[in-house]
């Protein structure tokens, strides 16, 4: 499925793909509401129905992933949320093993990612993931989502790659086609983001279930 030698840069998505969904799909449509209702004395059902509705009006833009937006406009601390279930954060299957290898090989490794980075510091913090990678890039550091052209313009000014030889594996249909229209060459998704939903039968891009289907990672290092 990968032709490794034809890869000098992998980007990896976290959110659903180096880590198992269920903890955010958790977090904001049942944690948070719940949270919200109890520290504003309202009705937990009438107060996720309502944090749906305004999920969904900013979904693919960069206040969606914005945890300091959502701290303003709920008035929660989202961060302090967040960490009272952290233990629910987990690693997927075989991730460890794959980026081990790829540290081992001559492939440039970026964690690139939408989420906001106190959300990153918390899973990195919880995982032990971020030694693992070359570069942490954040997207809020640029402006613009990774479904927004103008994200992977400035990505490629700040940390230049080749779109040729660049392998993006992510989760998020939007972001995979906004790579592909930049011109990024390889492209891989996941077939069950959510350990605790069911798996995607059909999705436009090439997709995996767990890491050790592309493992293991030629090129190493001598």
């Amino acid at each position: 499925m990968i032709n490794w030698q034809q890869i000098e840069t992998v980007m990896l998505d976290m959110d659903g793909t180096l880590l198992d969904l269920h903890f955010d799909n958790y977090f904001w449509l049942h944690y948070l509401p719940k949270r919200v209702a109890d520290i504003h004395q309202q009705d937990e059902e009438q107060t996720r129905q309502h944090l749906v509705a305004r999920f969904e009006q900013e979904r693919g833009t960069l206040n969606w992933y914005c945890l300091d937006y959502w701290t303003e406009q709920l008035q929660v601390d989202i961060p302090a949320l967040k960490r009272e279930i952290q233990h629910m954060i987990a690693i997927r299957p075989h991730v460890m093993t794959f980026l081990q290898q790829l540290q081992q090989s001559s492939k440039h490794v970026m964690l690139v990612t939408n989420a906001h980075r106190n959300s990153l510091n918390i899973k990195m913090d919880n995982t032990g993931l971020g030694d693992l990678f070359d570069e942490l890039v954040v997207s809020h550091d640029f402006r613009h989502p990774k479904e927004q052209r103008e994200f992977w313009h400035q990505l490629k000014i700040s940390h230049p790659f080749n779109p040729a030889t660049t392998l993006l594996i992510d989760d998020t249909f939007s972001v995979l086609q906004s790579a592909q229209n930049y011109g990024i060459k390889h492209l891989l998704t996941l077939l069950q983001p959510d350990s605790k939903l069911s798996k995607r039968e059909h999705t436009e891009f090439p997709g995996i279930l767990h890491f050790d289907e592309i493992m293991p990672i030629t090129d190493i290092k001598l």
